[in-house]
């Protein structure tokens, strides 16, 4: 069961005081756009002039919903091809919206339906055990996979038997990632080791690419320059927020599934960071980047006084297999504190 919470913190509550249980239901009903997702559609969506690629994934993408509303007994049905399910692979930057996109779709398809991260779906496999997730997921229409990354071997075997078994049954698949299927894991693990599973869960897809900058930092300045600590604690108050020392809460990170981490903001309207360092352990780097993909699909303002958030992660750290989620979670986080910052001109407005 998930263990109780009040609607919002009590005054200056810290994250490091709870310790959040899921159980199945509770996963299983997560498969949905987080918040910050719920209200978008194609229409939403709004392409760079200067950027085919996005108008053109939008096409594509309103196409492919089209084909999933056809009856599944006419002769144009995805469970009547002669081959497997074929899925929709979106690559590119972050900030180009993907997540948008991929939440997009998902809102236009017919139920039953599953949206969910990657690491939501690992998690939903450990909680309920392989052959459970498979029939849990195998009547569903489409399953879609945000943020879509092999970080180790197991992973990779694993997702590719969950993908290739719901594909087989005639579930469409949808996934966004920042890294080309055929490139999955790369420089984190022996990847050659694993290229045959790799390259089945590649030929699953059909790859869009989405090119454009940030769209959470266009035209935009830098990360703004961090608040004082009583600036965090008085606005953090004034939002019934929980405020933690950034070290202990790296530490208590460690002691929750990061499956468990949205439930651990339920209820929190904006936090505050004492003391913020740049981050050097491998470990404790991901398990901050799914802490703040939490927060940004919450909208989840963050005041973090301490080190600039665009200076999160040391220079080895952005130079390895894993730079492309540090650097999403540092343009999601920055993004967060833009909106902190908005939060402290109103109230001195």
């Amino acid at each position: 069961m998930l263990a109780p919470v009040p609607e919002a913190p009590t005054d200056h509550q810290a994250l490091t005081g709870r310790v959040p249980e899921v159980d199945r239901e509770r996963l299983l009903a997560d498969l949905v756009p987080p918040p910050r997702f719920e209200g978008e559609r194609f229409s939403t969506y709004r392409p760079a002039p200067d950027q085919p690629t996005q108008s053109a994934a939008v096409e594509r993408l309103q196409a492919y919903a089209e084909s999933l509303a056809r009856p599944r007994g006419s002769r144009w049905s995805l469970r009547r091809r002669p081959q497997a399910a074929r899925g929709i692979y979106l690559d590119g930057g972050f900030g180009v919206g993907k997540t948008h996109l991929l939440a997009a779709l998902w809102h236009e398809a017919p139920a039953p339906k599953a949206f969910g991260t990657f690491v939501g779906f690992t998690n939903l496999v450990g909680a309920l055990g392989f052959g459970q997730a498979v029939e849990a997921l195998r009547g569903h229409r489409l399953v879609c996979i945000d943020e879509f990354e092999l970080d180790d071997p197991g992973d990779t075997v694993l997702m590719s038997t969950l993908l290739t078994r719901l594909s087989d049954a005639g579930v469409s698949l949808a996934a966004t990632s920042n890294t080309l299927p055929d490139a999955l894991g790369e420089g984190r693990f022996a990847a050659e080791d694993f290229l045959r599973e790799i390259q089945r869960l590649a030929a699953r897809f059909e790859v869009l690419t989405i090119d454009g900058p940030d769209y959470r930092h266009r035209g935009l300045a830098p990360s703004p320059p961090p608040p004082a600590d009583d600036v965090v604690d008085r606005s953090v108050r004034g939002l019934g927020g929980a405020v933690d020392d950034f070290p202990a809460l790296l530490r208590h990170l460690a002691r929750i599934h990061p499956s468990h981490y949205g439930a651990l903001l339920d209820g929190v309207p904006a936090v505050g960071w004492h003391a913020v360092a740049a981050v050097d352990d491998q470990n404790v780097a991901l398990r901050l980047v799914s802490l703040a993909d939490r927060l940004y699909d919450r909208d989840v303002p963050v005041f973090a006084a301490g080190a600039p958030l665009d200076q999160l992660f040391t220079p080895d750290l952005l130079a390895g297999g894993y730079r492309k989620k540090y650097y999403r979670a540092i343009s999601r986080l920055t993004a967060l504190a833009r909106e902190a910052a908005g939060e402290v001109a109103h109230g001195q407005g």
